[in-house]
């Protein structure tokens, strides 16, 4: 700091207050700044002074903001939230929709390390699962950094994150089998009577595609839609806008080849719009993704497609872009199927897709085990070189 701006901090007497009093001028705003030494010890209140000055100088003291929890997520929805994606929006929300519930914070510099640690604790009494704990945490502690990268808080409040259990998956679901599937597709009617083939053309676009839910309902064959079918190339890509990616940036990716032979299946003269036609039988609008998602679980449920034992989880539409990442796992290389997935990073690929099944990686080494025998046994009997194994005895 300059010598012009250099901060100062006295020991003043006022008559009409108990303890002695620090003050300085602040050298930006000209205002008078001032606190209670909490003594009445002249030496002891310079010690304090010099202390205080020490801070100020250094840039090592904040003044507690006087904001309202209730003013910063009006700011924060406004100025930060208003920006993303809306997912993004309604997921901050419910974060701070259980804070307010539990905690009631008054003041945005009320949430302290300790008042973090009971709204966890709060959450886990509610029944809450340790991942959907550091969800909320997650959008908790991102509406925080902006804080303080708005100079709302002077610092980060310390936020322990939930460690995952020992020996807990690291999927909530699993690959569905083509079987599983087969149960699936056969399990429509019973579910919607009305619409089954409408159905059934969807569950085949997922298995086939690797699509997530949302990105599945705006597919479309018009170019302009924010994710549309593109076969005016040598191969037939997806076009992905920014806007409807969960990777925030414009792609153009290559298709499989078994989704791109499904899709031009469709007639020329029917190639407009949504690729996938999802309304609600009575309304005839376009079913939201939660709905849409609520059916599918449906029929994994009646297909007896169990994924997740524990907690009762059935085959969900998750679950059949997983099924896509497997099938494609064993034929490509990581960052082809990085590609595929548009995984934000090769480590989500290979931790939740190449890793094989034990079973699958079982039946691998068997099988070249006893082919090796043949190949043995075989250049045995026709040995007639007299270089046979010697007999015994």
């Amino acid at each position: 700091m300059s010598d012009d701006k250099k901060i100062e901090v006295t020991v003043v007497n006022y008559s009409d207050r108990k303890f002695l009093m620090l003050r300085y001028i602040d050298p930006v705003t000209g205002k008078q700044k001032s606190r209670s030494a909490r003594t009445t010890d002249h030496d002891e209140a310079e010690r304090e002074a010099g202390k205080w000055e020490a801070e100020l100088c250094e840039g090592r003291y904040h003044e507690p903001t006087r904001l309202t929890w209730k003013e910063f997520r009006e700011r924060y929805e406004d100025e930060k939230l208003a920006s993303l994606a809306p997912k993004t929006l309604q997921a901050a929300d419910a974060a701070f929709n259980h804070l307010e519930k539990i905690i009631s914070p008054q003041k945005l510099s009320s949430l302290t390390p300790e008042v973090l640690s009971r709204f966890q604790a709060g959450l886990r009494k509610k029944g809450m699962k340790e991942t959907s704990i550091a969800t909320h945490l997650r959008h908790l502690k991102a509406a925080l950094n902006w804080a303080v990268s708005m100079q709302m808080l002077p610092k980060l409040p310390g936020i322990e994150m939930p460690k995952r259990a020992r020996g807990q998956t690291l999927m909530r679901g699993r690959p569905i089998t083509t079987e599983e599937f087969d149960r699936m597709i056969a399990a429509v009617p019973a579910v919607r009577s009305q619409d089954a083939k409408v159905w059934v053309h969807y569950l085949w676009g997922l298995w086939l595609s690797g699509l997530r839910l949302e990105e599945s309902t705006v597919l479309s064959w018009d170019e302009d839609a924010p994710i549309s079918v593109d076969l005016s190339g040598r191969r037939p890509r997806l076009r992905i806008y920014a806007e409807a990616e969960k990777g925030h940036q414009d792609r153009l990716l290559p298709m499989t080849p078994d989704f791109a032979e499904f899709l031009q299946k469709t007639p020329k003269t029917k190639r407009h719009g949504l690729v996938f036609q999802i309304h609600g039988l009575q309304t005839r609008r376009p079913m939201t993704p939660k709905r849409i998602s609520r059916i599918i679980s449906a029929i994994g449920e009646k297909a007896l497609v169990v994924v997740n034992k524990a907690e009762g989880k059935h085959g969900s539409a998750h679950d059949l872009r997983r099924a896509f990442g497997t099938r494609w796992a064993p034929r490509v290389k990581p960052a082809t199927l990085r590609l595929l997935m548009r995984h934000k990073s090769i480590e989500t690929t290979l931790k939740y897709y190449v890793a094989q099944d034990a079973d699958e990686v079982a039946d691998e080494l068997w099988q070249s085990y006893e082919l090796g025998k043949q190949k043995r046994s075989g250049k045995d009997s026709g040995n007639t070189s007299g270089n046979s194994r010697p007999k015994s005895g």
